[in-house]
């Protein structure tokens, strides 16, 4: 970690932010976790960021199997270990993908953009490409935008799209901060 955690039980200066600390835990289930305590460097930035992923993680429509795909892709294109330790036991658990898929999430080249991959269901696979596009590029060619739409209403894709931006934006926090130390773990070239 390039910044020192925050203690598990911080005293914080003013009321505003021991609420703030209050807010995460519970979401938590009354722990904080390294993320959280590099966040809380911030509590306003902390604040939002709890109430954003919160929506994210818990107040949308999509399956898991849905959400963690995308989010265990983006760990591996962006070289997020601590998100893809995070999430890979929550894609195992919703049963959908075998092990041998979920390892291929790991493969850093673009998915193809066409044909199907070993594993994948439609549906599955147009997450995946949606997901490399965004985070690769940002910009979503129409095709693989209306193969997603083929799957998803309306709501879904933009769960979907604000799933993959979200994640995006925790990946880049956690490898440019180096949150759980998994630089060293994983061989990641910080220098």
């Amino acid at each position: 970690m390039r910044l020192p955690y925050i203690p598990d039980d911080p005293q914080m200066p003013n009321e505003e932010d021991a609420a703030v600390v209050q807010r995460v835990k519970d979401r938590r289930g009354g722990k904080l976790i390294a993320l959280d305590k590099t966040l809380l460097h911030a509590p306003p930035v902390a604040d939002g960021w709890n109430s954003f992923l919160k929506a994210i993680r818990t107040q949308t429509t999509l399956p898991d199997s849905v959400r963690e795909t995308a989010i265990c892709r983006i760990a591996a294109l962006n070289q997020a270990w601590y998100e893809w330790d995070a999430h890979v036991p929550i894609l195992e658990k919703a049963d959908v993908l075998d092990k041998s898929a979920i390892e291929r999430l790991k493969e850093r080249s673009k998915v193809k953009e066409s044909g199907s991959e070993p594993g994948f269901d439609k549906k599955h696979l147009a997450v995946l490409r949606y997901t490399d596009a965004m985070t690769l590029s940002c910009v979503v060619p129409q095709a693989i935008f209306d193969e997603l739409k083929s799957h998803f209403s309306d709501r879904e894709v933009v769960e979907i799209t604000s799933t993959v931006a979200a994640y995006n934006c925790v990946s880049r926090f956690l490898v440019a901060l180096d949150v759980g130390e998994m630089a060293q773990k994983y061989n990641v070239d910080m220098s």
